[in-house]
């Protein structure tokens, strides 16, 4: 199995399999850079999601 990586949201640090519980990090992500830009990726996906007209519609 490849390696992953996670963020941890509370050490706001990138980590392997063996880093902190599930409930505090993001992932699991391919790639060390992946697993870094996790925030950004959250944002980003929550401003598109915000902007979706077909949002909150009940589909």
């Amino acid at each position: 199995m490849a390696e992953q990586y996670y963020f941890c949201v509370k050490h706001h640090t990138v980590e392997g399999a063996d880093g902190c519980p599930a409930i505090d990090r993001l992932g699991p992500y391919s790639s060390r850079d992946e697993a870094a830009h996790a925030l950004e990726k959250v944002q980003q996906r929550n401003e598109e999601w915000d902007n979706d007209p077909k949002w909150g519609e009940g589909q």
